[in-house]
């Protein structure tokens, strides 16, 4: 079954419509697609929805008009610095995109620049700022219980085209260990994200390599999804992820079907 449950929409800071990215999913022949906007973010609005409720209705209408012919679902990626009401969609990708210092925020995604900035915050000891990522994340994780956990190890983006801090880093892995295996214990499923693949930024999906064998040993739900911006990358390089999931011993991801997650064999 052909579904990716992270996308987003003009409606954000994506390049392509809702009905856009519903007629390319029909054309690629997925059995199911869904919507995950950024939530609204007041203390920065660059990335964020600003009209939660136009999106609603669009997903709503589109459900409506093509609900015969694919599975639509109204998601949405939570920031953990903004809850929304879960009420009103049907699943929630729960991440963590910033920092917060002093009552200012601070990405840690958007660019090199701002991660750089974030380091300088934890005078350059990225085992600082990993610590502090972490604890900040699994315990949203622990309170909140996001459906999907969003690229749980989103700090690492730049490692392999800007500064090796983190992957090579044997403390550095002990450390992002312990925190995987602490959010595991939520019982939340953690996506495969091939986002930063399909930008060119790194050559494996996050959660990394080291972290998924952690994740295979403790039994944790898996989905696959492309964190996609445009058409283009709806189901980016998803054969070979599901290639290197069944080499490291998966044999099952989740899918949302009928409104229910269940498990699909890889």
């Amino acid at each position: 079954m052909l579904s990716n449950l992270h996308t987003h929409t003009t409606f954000c800071d994506g390049r392509n419509t809702p009905e856009e990215i519903v007629l390319a999913a029909l054309e690629k022949g997925f059995s199911s697609i869904g919507f995950s906007g950024h939530a609204y973010t007041p203390f920065d609005l660059r990335y964020c929805m600003k009209n939660t409720e136009g999106y609603i209705r669009e997903i709503g209408r589109l459900k409506e008009k093509y609900g015969k012919d694919i599975q639509i679902y109204l998601g949405i990626e939570e920031d953990l610095f903004a809850p929304v009401d879960r009420k009103a969609f049907d699943y929630i990708i729960g991440s963590s995109h910033y920092f917060r210092i002093g009552g200012e925020y601070f990405p840690i995604d958007s660019n090199y620049g701002y991660f750089k900035k974030c380091l300088e915050l934890f005078d350059h000891n990225a085992l600082e700022l990993a610590d502090r990522y972490y604890t900040n994340f699994c315990g949203y994780i622990k309170a909140r219980k996001p459906d999907i956990i969003g690229h749980f190890d989103l700090i690492t983006k730049f490692d392999e085209s800007e500064a090796q801090l983190f992957l090579n880093n044997a403390e550095y892995n002990r450390l992002a260990e312990k925190f995987i295996t602490e959010a595991a214990a939520a019982d939340c499923i953690f996506e495969v994200n091939t986002g930063a693949v399909a930008k060119g930024i790194r050559t494996s999906p996050y959660p990394s390599e080291d972290l998924l064998y952690v994740l295979k040993k403790l039994d944790a739900k898996i989905t696959l999804s492309s964190d996609s911006h445009s058409i283009e990358t709806l189901d980016f390089a998803f054969d070979d992820t599901r290639q290197r999931l069944l080499e490291i011993g998966f044999r099952y991801c989740y899918v949302l079907f009928d409104g229910v997650f269940v498990k699909e064999r890889i």
